[in-house]
């Protein structure tokens, strides 16, 4: 039986430098540092970097979850007896015989408790067994036993059920007013009434949903595929009614996330569960077509955008009224209106969320929850606006700039939507553009351009972090963070190498385990500004602490810790969100419909980009995943089952590298002293936000037919071409 000592995370390599250098993606003081490699690189390439299932206790066994296959209802019958009597089957849990659970804040955990079912594929049993292929097969042939109930899977649109809640996600206000938005609108000069629809879609990380756990001496270890270890272990602790310090998790490497990793999901609890019931240590990785039940999607939406403007296009009156749907476990309502509370001058405004729970999974995050959805919305209204008053659609988001935030009034710390909007056009070739739709056609295609401006908020958590100096010279940094492919120990490096004032190469991070220093979870383009903060103030006081030491330093060297509790709390009296704008040109078949995007370029203002290629993976791989969201991606509902169709990769079609022959990614140079030490915003989410808009805005002007259904696939297409 493994002991329960703390899991070494492997160490990260020392190299720094690279061969050559990348293109130049963008301005940014960060000279040479795009030379650099990625701290992780060579650990994935020789698969010596060990994900959540790679991890085999000795004595290890598989567990298989089993979802439920009826929309509502209760389970009656569990034959487990029918399995137990085969070879390698060690046991099989359910409402019966798991171990109980304490108190869950989130409901969708609360797993194997009672024989309710609240929506298809919610897990109802777990079989484990002595290998995977055991597992799978007894999984398949458990017989469960059904009284199935009335369900109702919507639509959400003139659902009777409809509510306002009291907040969307993040906290936000589900209602906001300003002005007299009725008045104002019916006495526009120009009006804009428009309702766009989007189906849900999924995350789908490369990396499914994983966990290897086992017990020892009343402490639990887990290896889990999460965005965030500290998180999961208070979840596990408190489900579990141990102590956080018996207690451990480890997410060192992480397979992708996309949000759907950002809360504690099924398979911790449930091989936890497992590795608790039979005292030996289990693996257990949720099947990919089982994710889209189980561990959240971005909900389907229904948005009404209005805009009253003047001939010229300024803007008096904006409405952005959204209907989404949560499941009947638990609410999540998705903040698609709140962006519009940011974007552009509107004396009078009204922006609102109404919700309906239904007998359907529950939704969750999904890379830029909220601001993905409602910026689709509002920014292709916005292109509605633009043609509605004649005025190019660049010129009149520039005409629609606020001085302040209009919600809240108060300043914004910086904001380079203006120059993002000019560059890109510069970049782009914006100038000359004949803005007239359906005009370029050549060899059976028509062709197309377009822009949306982006937005994301600056997102701060409290983190803690230890820096070590070693007689040696080298320097350790520890902390909590997960790196879920996104370069955390690369920037965090650079950031350490900096307020140390030593090269970067000396300096190796450690993160990854709960045993670290406290650390918040990776999402909401949140991670570098939180952990780097700490990072920076714990690698000042060391700075500090070795050129007060007279001599050489001691043989255990110097340590130096900091957390950022205190700066996190304080409540800044500035607007603080990144901007951006996108632009795509696009080419429509006439005979089949099918859309192909031939340029995608996005220029960037997200405060100090600490290192240049591993920012430059984020924004390209966002704006790849708003091309999807855009053409490919999506989950249809199944009003029989209540449970979504897509559930693979071969049905859920996400982009790949054929579908962007060209794909630019810029920023600026944005100095904002008003965020923390390193002077950055996240750039995680906003290469997605906008992205989606733009590409729609290019098929309207290659067409001249204004789709609002997202995606915009070729049988939506076809009935609108005429060869």
């Amino acid at each position: 039986m493994p002991t329960n000592s703390p899991p070494q995370v492997p160490s990260a390599p020392d190299e720094d430098d690279a061969a050559g250098r990348d293109s130049a993606v963008g301005r940014d003081d960060a000279a040479g540092r795009d030379d650099a490699v990625r701290r992780d690189a060579r650990e994935k390439v020789t698969g010596s970097a060990r994900y959540a299932a790679e991890h085999s206790p000795p004595g290890c066994v598989h567990a298989v979850p089993v979802p439920a296959t009826v929309a509502r209802g209760r389970v009656t019958a569990v034959h487990a007896d029918e399995l137990l009597r085969r070879p390698g089957v060690h046991a099989v849990l359910s409402h019966t015989n798991a171990p109980r659970l304490g108190e869950a804040e989130d409901p969708t955990l609360t797993l194997l408790q009672t024989d309710h079912v609240p929506h298809r594929g919610w897990y109802v049993a777990l079989v484990i067994a002595d290998t995977l292929e055991n597992a799978r097969a007894a999984a398949d042939d458990l017989r469960i036993e059904y009284a199935t109930e009335e369900h109702d899977p919507g639509p959400p649109a003139g659902h009777p059920g409809l509510y306002a809640p009291e907040e969307a996600n993040g906290g936000h206000p589900a209602l906001r007013e300003r002005g007299d938005f009725d008045a104002a609108f019916a006495t526009s000069a120009v009006r804009v009434d428009a309702t766009y629809t989007m189906t849900a879609q999924h995350n789908h990380p490369m990396e499914p949903h994983a966990s290897t756990a086992w017990w020892e001496d009343d402490a639990l270890t887990v290896y889990d595929s999460s965005q965030g270890a500290t998180k999961v272990r208070d979840v596990l602790a408190r489900l579990f009614q141990v102590p956080r310090h018996r207690v451990t998790v480890v997410s060192a490497y992480v397979g992708g996330g996309f949000g759907s990793k950002g809360t504690p999901r099924p398979q911790a609890v449930l091989a936890s569960m497992a590795a608790l019931h039979l005292g030996r240590p289990v693996k257990l990785s949720l099947p990919r077509r089982e994710l889209a039940a189980v561990v959240g999607h971005r909900a389907p939406t229904v948005q009404r955008v209005r805009i009253g403007a003047n001939a010229d296009g300024v803007i008096s009156a904006l409405a952005h009224e959204v209907v989404t749907q949560t499941s009947t476990v638990r609410e999540f309502v998705e903040q698609a209106a709140v962006p519009a509370r940011t974007m552009y001058t509107s004396p009078h405004s009204r922006t609102s969320h109404r919700v309906v729970a239904l007998d359907v999974p529950t939704p969750s995050w999904m890379r830029a929850p909220g601001e993905a959805s409602g910026m689709y919305a509002l920014e292709a209204a916005m292109d509605e606006l633009s043609v509605a008053t004649g005025v190019d659609p660049v010129e009149l988001r520039l005409r629609n700039e606020p001085d302040t935030e209009p919600d809240s009034g108060r300043p914004f710390s910086s904001r380079g939507l203006t120059e993002c909007l000019r560059e890109g056009a510069r970049l782009f070739g914006w100038e000359g553009r004949d803005p007239r739709p359906g005009v370029r056609r050549a060899d059976g295609r028509l062709t197309g351009t377009g822009v949306a401006a982006s937005t994301y908020p600056y997102l701060l958590g409290p983190s803690s972090a230890s820096a070590h100096a070693a007689p040696d010279g080298t320097h350790l940094v520890r902390l909590a963070a997960t790196d879920i492919g996104t370069g955390a120990r690369t920037v965090l490096a650079y950031i350490a190498a900096e307020a140390l004032g030593v090269p970067p190469a000396s300096v190796r991070v450690e993160l990854g385990s709960s045993t670290l220093p406290t650390a918040p979870l990776a999402g909401g383009s949140s991670g570098t500004s939180s952990w780097g903060w700490a990072v920076h103030k714990a690698c000042t006081a060391l700075a500090g602490m070795v050129r007060a030491h007279s001599g050489p330093l001691p043989p255990e060297g110097l340590t130096a810790r900091a957390d950022t509790a205190e700066e996190a709390g304080r409540e800044s009296p500035y607007a603080r969100h990144a901007f951006g704008a996108q632009f795509a040109e696009v080419d429509v078949d006439t005979v089949t419909g099918e859309v192909r995007v031939r340029r995608l370029l996005g220029v960037f203002a997200a405060g100090r980009v600490l290192s240049p290629r591993t920012a430059r993976s984020q924004f390209i791989g966002g704006m790849t995943m708003g091309l999807g969201m855009a053409l490919t991606e999506s989950s249809t509902l199944d009003p029989a089952f209540g449970d979504f169709t897509e559930r693979d990769l071969a049905a859920y079609h996400v982009p790949v590298c054929a579908d962007v022959p060209t794909l630019e990614a810029h920023w600026l140079h944005e100095e904002d002293p008003h965020l923390n030490p390193m002077g950055s915003k996240g750039i995680g989410e906003i290469g997605i936000v906008g992205t989606a808009a733009a590409i729609a805005n290019a098929v309207h002007h290659a067409v001249g037919v204004r789709l609002r259904d997202l995606p915009l696939t070729p049988d939506r297409l076809l009935p609108h071409l005429h060869g």
